[in-house]
């Protein structure tokens, strides 16, 4: 993204994953917009503190878009982790707060040809099961319980469990 553009980012949620048929039923939230300069989303989407060990279950729930499809994770006896993108030991001393959200809501803002979805977008898919639509693969709330988590991971800190 150059650093003159400006994008928009509505505090809303559908990602490409759903199209494939990946979903929740989490209905999109509508409040609140996030603004992006090539920079991360400093600002939380909730009025409450993420909570580390729901992020933990929610990046391994198997029954929505878990991390682990494409990422491996320091979590002991986990199983048949993915390595098409980077593994996630460490990730806190590499990405900030700010840098991990904007890479949940909106990957594309940093990479436009990334396969990562956006855990947090509504909008601009073709062919969304109807079931899907208007859904996030994760609410507002459940994307700052994954940051929280993403946080532990740190090789100076994390022990894996």
């Amino acid at each position: 993204m150059l650093p003159d553009q400006r994008l928009a980012v509505l505090a809303l949620g559908l990602s490409s994953a759903i199209a494939v048929g990946i979903g929740t039923g989490v209905p999109a939230e509508t409040s609140g917009k996030h603004l992006i300069e090539d920079s991360p989303i400093d600002r939380s989407m909730t009025n409450e503190p993420g909570n580390p060990e729901k992020g933990k279950q929610l990046v391994r729930d198997t029954s929505r878009a878990t991390c682990l499809i494409c990422h491996s994770l320091p979590i002991a006896d986990e199983p048949d982790p993915g390595n098409i993108g980077p593994p996630l030991a460490g990730v806190a001393d590499r990405y900030s707060e700010g840098e991990l959200r904007l890479r949940l809501v909106n990957p594309k803002a940093l990479n436009p040809e990334t396969i990562m979805p956006s855990y947090f977008q509504s909008t601009g898919f073709s062919r969304v099961a109807e079931e899907y639509r208007d859904q996030s693969i994760y609410s507002a709330q459940e994307i700052e319980d994954v940051i929280s988590y993403l946080l532990t991971l740190s090789d100076r800190e994390h022990v894996a469990e």
